[in-house]
């Protein structure tokens, strides 16, 4: 479990086969510290939860299943690739963002960026299937960053993201039409199936 803070932007230095036909490994460059990093640990991987495989100093191997490369972005990953870094939630530690599971509901993309004051208003748009969980107000992870939603409207929706988190996190690099891997609030999630037994 994480929270959608962003702890290090690592990069993407080499690319291979997995284990598994249709699998990939990655091994991914970071500033954390992985001494007391488990192999077999979860890290956030622009909002993908993966499992550390192998791991050095300053790097960590992660396999993908040839499912997740198909049902998120991380099948554009190449050598130089940049992504949003978080290590697992230990009890005890700040819930700064939101509960974040790892678990990409589904792929987005990036429709527009417009200077607003002293942050960035993106546009960004979901899936139809995800859409309706979407609410203004309510919170989404966007490549593992935890978000605030301004308004929404149909599949579309907007958020403000200030200087910091462009700095902090890949939003700061990307492009208009760009992929982004969505997890929306699993509260959402559950006040819908709630509303689905109800009408039933």
């Amino acid at each position: 479990m994480f929270t959608g803070i962003v702890t290090d932007i690592g990069e993407i230095t080499a690319i291979a086969p997995g284990g598994q036909t249709g699998d990939r490994r990655f091994v991914v460059r970071t500033r954390h510290d992985m001494e007391p990093v488990a192999i077999g640990a979860s890290i956030a991987c622009s909002g993908c939860c993966l499992t550390v495989v192998e791991k050095g100093g300053d790097w960590f191997a992660v396999e993908v299943s040839g499912e997740s490369l198909a049902k998120t972005h991380l099948g554009d990953w190449t050598a130089g690739s940049r992504l949003n870094l978080e290590l697992s939630l230990k009890l005890g530690d700040e819930l700064g963002g939101h509960l974040v599971y790892g678990h990409v509901d589904g792929v987005g993309k990036v429709v527009s960026m417009t200077p607003e004051g002293g942050s960035v208003r993106f546009v960004f748009e979901a899936p139809a299937d995800l859409a309706r969980f979407v609410a203004a107000k309510g919170s989404i992870a966007i490549d593992g960053v935890s978000l605030t939603v301004n308004e929404v409207d149909g599949n579309r929706f907007g958020i403000n993201v200030i200087s910091h988190t462009q700095s902090a996190t890949t939003l700061g690099q990307v492009r208009s039409g760009q992929r982004v891997n969505l997890e929306v609030d699993m509260l959402a999630r559950y006040v819908a199936r709630l509303l689905e037994h109800e009408k039933s």
